[in-house]
């Protein structure tokens, strides 16, 4: 029997399961030790999920009263477009429900969100070795061929 995934926003009293979802998140992209996301960081981001006038959103997945994973996402122009687009910034399942339903849930959820918004485009990047995830983004979404460039300052 497949298990229930409820996906709803985080309550403010979640911190500390978000928090180690969030920590799982940051250590797959190697971020951690010296590289890790400032605890400053870390805390703005949180509350800034709660602040109504921050165009950045949180949701959480949760099975049999644990979280289990995260997805942030942001809303913003474009200027080819009319509506907002929004962009898909972190995704993350706790290891054990990997394959089980819960990204695709949560990818779900922001599509849902973006279209009550006026949306007109959900997008996101994923690194070219998270082979694993692609094959669920494959299935779900278009591959546009764009290759990304950044300068860090």
């Amino acid at each position: 029997m497949a298990r229930e995934t409820l996906v709803r926003p985080p309550l403010q009293t979640e911190f500390d399961p978000w928090l180690r979802l969030w920590e799982g998140y940051n250590s797959f992209y190697k971020r951690s030790g010296p590289t890790a996301v400032p605890a400053e960081v870390t805390r703005t981001t949180w509350a800034r999920f709660f602040d109504a006038t921050e165009p950045v959103h949180a949701l959480v997945a949760e099975r049999d009263g644990a979280l289990v994973g995260l997805v942030h996402f942001i809303f913003h122009r474009n200027t080819t477009m009319l509506g907002p687009t929004c962009y898909l910034q972190d995704l993350f399942t706790d290891e054990t429900t990997r394959g089980q339903g819960v990204g695709r849930a949560l990818i779900t959820a922001v599509y849902d969100a973006a279209q009550s918004e006026g949306g007109t485009r959900v997008y996101w990047h994923t690194h070219e070795t998270n082979e694993t995830a692609m094959q669920l983004y494959d299935k779900i979404a278009v591959r546009p061929g764009f290759v990304m460039y950044r300068q860090d300052f």
